[in-house]
Order: C-alpha cells, then sequence, then structure tokens
C-alpha cells in the first residue's frame, strides 16, 4: 500500500526572497540575529529556507524587525488562494 506523506506549507521561499530583497548571505543574516538574541547558526537557517524545519517565533518576529517589514511578507502565497 502506498504511503502518501502530506507536505506542509512553508515560508522558505519567502524567507529566501527577504533575506536575498537585504542583500544578505544566510551567515551575515544568522550573525545579526546572534546578535540581537536569537540563538540561530547558519545550518538551522538554511533548513527554514529548504522547507525542513519549522521557524521559530522568536526567529521570526526578529526578522520581521530587521526587515521592517509586515509578518504577511512571511506568508505571502501561501493561502493558496
Amino acid at each position: 500500500m502506498e504511503q502518501k506523506i502530506r507536505r506542509d506549507r512553508n515560508m522558505g521561499g519567502n524567507l529566501r526572497r527577504l533575506r536575498e530583497a537585504h542583500r544578505l548571505s544566510q551567515e551575515k543574516l544568522c550573525a545579526e540575529l546572534q546578535r540581537r538574541g536569537c540563538d540561530i547558526g547558519r545550518t538551522t537557517y538554511a533548513k527554514y529556507e529548504a522547507g525542513q524545519l519549522n521557524i521559530r517565533a522568536s526567529v521570526l518576529i526578529e526578522l520581521r524587525r530587521l526587515y521592517g517589514c509586515s509578518y504577511d511578507e512571511f506568508f505571502w502565497g501561501l493561502d493558496g488562494g
């Protein structure tokens, strides 16, 4: 019997788009997040962008502050509508 794995929607593409729009490498972004009190490494952040790991709310809050954007930017296109 074939088992189908349902993939949850992920915001990895939006995270990548925002990071690249601010001309940051993953390394520089993680260094800035660490400076702001978010304990996150590049490997973990890469998993967020790849959709392999769900992003923590504390990281999302700090990214919104860093980018000066609304939370809608992170969820753009994920509603399927």
